[in-house]
């Protein structure tokens, strides 16, 4: 799983992938070295019908974007209500493909940049979304999803995405500590959890 941080010497052979939610389609470019590479994965997908039914506006920050999926489709979805969309990720490929998705499926409101957790972020989202990257290890995961209060505005909030046995129920435990949660879906596994801070 290292490749998925350090991938530039694994050879590219980008591929389209088509995804559909709610009777719209989009192209997705992938390659090797990516996160689910072959289309988006469960856990994902469950966090976009659940943030469809959110009333989500504003500035949004999607930390491990991938190559792009979670913030494209709000932005196709919530275009009229969301000012911009940051998506970032330390994995180069990654942001690569995202800014070729953010043209391949022409949403004008979405930005794409290299950023190791929020080390490169100088502003404040109204929300911070993540598909934390659970095979970083414990201390990234929670640095994730602990640090986001630093980057949101006031009642801004954070959502996320973990599977059961990945340790949803630990981070459930470890984030009550520190802001208000609420498991807002559940699904074959994976909890859609949100936290206010």
């Amino acid at each position: 799983m290292s490749h998925y941080f350090t991938n530039e010497n694994l050879k590219s052979n980008i591929k389209k992938v088509l995804v559909k939610v709610s009777d719209n389609t989009f192209t997705f470019n992938t390659d090797n070295g990516v996160f689910s590479k072959k289309g988006m994965d469960f856990g994902t997908r469950t966090l976009i019908e659940v943030l469809l039914k959110e009333n989500l506006y504003g500035d949004i920050l999607d930390v491990g974007c991938g190559y792009g999926v979670i913030g494209i489709i709000l932005s196709s979805f919530f275009n009229n209500r969301i000012n911009n969309i940051d998506m970032i990720d330390v994995n180069l490929r990654a942001v690569h493909l995202t800014k070729m998705n953010i043209k391949e499926n022409k949403v004008n409101n979405c930005n794409a940049f290299v950023s190791n957790v929020y080390e490169n972020i100088d502003k404040k989202y109204d929300f911070i979304i993540t598909n934390p990257p659970i095979r970083a290890g414990k201390d990234i995961v929670y640095k994730i999803l602990k640090e986001a209060k630093d980057y949101l505005k006031e009642n801004g909030c954070l959502y996320y995405v973990i599977n059961k046995n990945q340790g949803a129920l630990s981070s459930i435990k470890e984030m009550e500590k520190i802001s208000k949660v609420e498991v807002l879906e559940k699904n074959k596994g994976f909890y859609i959890i949100k936290c206010i801070f």
